[in-house]
């Protein structure tokens, strides 16, 4: 199976920012400074995701 090298930094994102959409809507509002944090949490698990180098498949280390 081929998964773009990206797929796994986009999902990374998607969930930190889901995480971050659930927890400053819990209230019932989103504020601006809560919207802040979730773009933080967006592009930090993009980046930080993105950073570490996927695994290398274990046919072609033999």
């Amino acid at each position: 199976m081929k998964i773009s090298k990206y797929a796994k930094a986009v999902t990374a994102a998607v969930v930190a920012a889901g995480g971050a959409v659930s927890a400053a809507a819990a209230d019932g509002v989103v504020t601006s400074g809560e919207v802040w944090i979730i773009a933080g949490a967006f592009l930090g698990g993009l980046g930080f995701t993105w950073a570490v180098p996927n695994r290398a498949d274990t046919a072609s280390r033999q």
